[in-house]
């Protein structure tokens, strides 16, 4: 579990006297566990989009109980609705309206998933206010939503529709136990490109995968999962980190490098370890980062810079490295974060270098689409690490109830699992896109 309070309050007596009380209670999250549903019940499929029929097509091939109108009493495990035809505003409320009632039948773990356009230039303002208020709709219910329910969306770029191969990875990832923590965010699809895998429990299977920072915290669990889902992994981190590192490397069956990422030479070196090791490169995940916390007012030179050496212009040098080997497919996943977004009291440096993380992604985006591959990053919110266990219980408890939806931090394994989605052939459609994972705390968007 990721905190005490959070055991106390839903579990035995004391899950009575926190009722009594009238104590927030953060749901237990339904996370990705190996042969669990994709879902806890039926999925309804609302609206009459042209994505519909389609996305319940698609689940009913993945055995899924599909329905299109709800019974009076009837539970279901996830809402799919189709908004991607909306012309006007007014072409919101016949499906919200349908969707109000859905909610009210939402297994605990639910899921809502819209399926919509992105707003674009060029649009009808009309055309532009209906799709943009499907994105106010979506992050307001997911506020609403209870029982570690969550809604997103999935917004399809013109020309793409639930044939492409990231459009249904997209929603499979989404109604899953790995977007756990992902909640009223939109991941968009703006290409073709992506190939299924052949086994959903294992879509990385046969892919060679590198993790900076992978010596512990929320960099062991994305080598970890890399791993379960079926990738060679090298784990990389100082060698200060040796031991840590040779511990995760051996957990995971892969090889460790002891590097400093701000060599110079650290992309090379990557590259040469990966291919005669392994006999590749396919997945980079930038993990690698650190905080030298201050007020602007007290900054010094040295707290500064070493922030934006390790977070930004490491990531930068080592995707040039990347991108002049001409690897051809190699997915590449940053490390951003909620602080670059909405910024954090006595991080500006920090907030500065992953602001920068997200500006490298989007500007990088069409460089590896030139060699058939991508980038995106993840933004985490607040995660349950080593270092955030020595803040008082008290006070975390605070924090959490005050900051996301769903009441909680999330665990490093939530990062890990979004990590693992976006380095997917599956999810090649996506690219120069930041995911938050952040239980959508109230700060920014």
């Amino acid at each position: 579990m990721s905190n005490q309070y959070q055991k106390l309050v839903n579990t035995g007596v004391t899950k009575n006297i926190a009722k009594q009380l009238g104590l927030p209670r953060p749901a237990m999250l339904r996370r990705y566990a190996a042969g669990e549903p994709l879902v806890p019940g039926p999925v309804l499929v609302l609206g009459d989009g042209a994505s519909a029929q389609p996305a319940a097509d698609l689940l009913l091939g993945w055995g899924l109980d599909v329905l299109r109108h709800l019974a009076p009493g009837r539970k279901v495990g996830a809402v799919v609705v189709a908004y991607d035809d909306v012309a006007r505003p007014g072409d919101l409320a016949d499906v919200a309206l349908n969707l109000g009632p859905a909610v009210k039948s939402l297994l605990p773990g639910g899921r809502v998933v819209s399926i919509s356009r992105p707003v674009r230039d060029g649009l009808d303002p009309e055309q532009a206010a209906a799709r943009q208020g499907v994105d106010g709709l979506v992050r307001s219910l997911g506020r609403e939503l209870r029982g570690g329910a969550t809604a997103n969306g999935l917004l399809l770029a013109e020309g793409i529709d639930m044939n492409a191969a990231s459009a249904q990875a997209g929603l499979r990832f989404l109604l899953s136990g790995r977007s756990a923590y992902v909640d009223g965010q939109f991941i968009e699809v703006s290409g073709t490109r992506g190939t299924l895998p052949g086994d959903w429990e294992k879509p990385l299977a046969g892919k060679v995968a590198v993790v900076t920072g992978a010596a512990r915290g929320i960099g062991a669990a994305i080598a970890k999962t890399l791993a379960r889902d079926g990738a060679k992994v090298v784990a990389v981190d100082v060698p200060a980190a040796g031991g840590a590192l040779a511990k995760v490397a051996n957990e995971v069956r892969g090889t460790a490098l002891q590097l400093d990422v701000t060599r110079a030479d650290a992309g090379h070196l990557i590259i040469e370890h990966a291919t005669q090791r392994h006999g590749g490169l396919d997945i980079v995940v930038h993990n690698a980062g650190i905080t030298r916390d201050k007020l602007l007012a007290n900054m010094d030179e040295g707290r500064w810079k070493s922030v934006i050496a390790v977070n930004t212009e490491s990531q930068l040098r080592m995707n040039q490295a990347f991108l002049a080997a001409g690897l051809p497919g190699l997915r590449v996943v940053a490390l951003a974060s909620t602080s670059g977004i909405a910024g954090n009291r006595g991080q500006t440096n920090y907030a500065a270098s992953k602001g920068g993380v997200m500006g490298m992604v989007r500007a990088s985006a069409e460089a590896f689409a030139g060699v058939d591959g991508g980038i995106n990053a993840v933004a985490p919110g607040f995660i349950e690490t080593e270092m955030t266990a020595k803040v008082p219980m008290a006070t975390r408890a605070v924090g959490r109830m005050l900051m996301p939806s769903l009441m909680q931090g999330g665990l490093p394994v939530d990062v890990a699992e979004a990590i693992a989605f976006l380095a997917s052939d599956a999810a090649a459609g996506i690219n120069g896109e930041t995911l938050r994972v952040c239980g959508q705390s109230l700060i920014g968007r």
